[in-house]
């Protein structure tokens, strides 16, 4: 067992590096192309293989959450107390607003900014709800079925997710806090955030549940 500060600092570079990967990446795609296919394609890319990457590294000490629904479902499932979920979202969205940060500074552009991209509507919400509870339900089966498998499966989830849902899947209320900061292709209007992160919990706590009880064997 990694110590508390150790852990934290895992969530915290971890995140970091998760949203360098997701903003600095948008901003490679649109320098790149004004295609916006191709910047989402740099995105999805960039995505799905950094996340890959940070859960192998940083899962052995931290279990590697970088999510708020992430660790909150944990919470749920008693598998971590209230003091340290606490702390890893405290740590988690501290490292997802430096990673935007690092990504402007990285790309010589403001270092704070306000998004003025609009995310919203049913269709934006549903596709939060969707993309969060199929991560949340990724997690957890591949937690108690095959482990090994996380690192992979959660990035392959996310790269789909960008595709087949409206929304690009955000799944991450710490993602989609800090992508309010950031007035480029991966960005989100702020007073959108919100609703986003709303359905985000709501698709990881009904994922929770819903795998508790279909992962059950026997008759009841």
């Amino acid at each position: 067992m990694f110590t508390l500060p150790r852990r934290l600092t895992s969530e915290f570079l971890g995140t970091a590096l998760l949203l360098m990967g997701v903003v600095g990446s948008g901003i490679m795609g649109t320098n790149l192309s004004p295609d916006d296919g191709v910047a989402l394609l740099a995105n999805m890319a960039a995505t799905g293989a950094i996340l890959s990457v940070l859960i192998i590294v940083f899962g052995p000490v931290s279990g590697a959450h970088f999510n708020p629904a992430v660790t909150f479902v944990f919470l749920l499932r008693k598998d971590i107390g209230l003091g340290i979920a606490a702390a890893y979202i405290g740590a988690q969205l501290v490292g997802a607003i430096l990673g935007v940060v690092s990504a402007h500074f990285m790309f010589e552009i403001e270092l704070l900014q306000s998004s003025k991209k609009l995310r919203s509507g049913p269709s934006q919400w549903y596709s939060e709800f969707i993309a969060t509870f199929g991560l949340v339900f990724v997690i957890l089966g591949c937690v108690k079925f095959r482990e090994s498998a996380v690192p992979f499966a959660v990035g392959l989830y996310i790269s789909a997710a960008y595709w087949f849902t409206s929304s690009t899947s955000f799944a991450n209320p710490a993602v989609t806090i800090a992508r309010s900061l950031t007035d480029t292709f991966s960005g989100i209007l702020p007073n959108h955030v919100p609703a986003f992160a709303a359905a985000q919990f709501a698709g990881a706590v009904i994922a929770a549940f819903l795998f508790n009880w279909i992962s059950k064997s026997g008759k009841s």
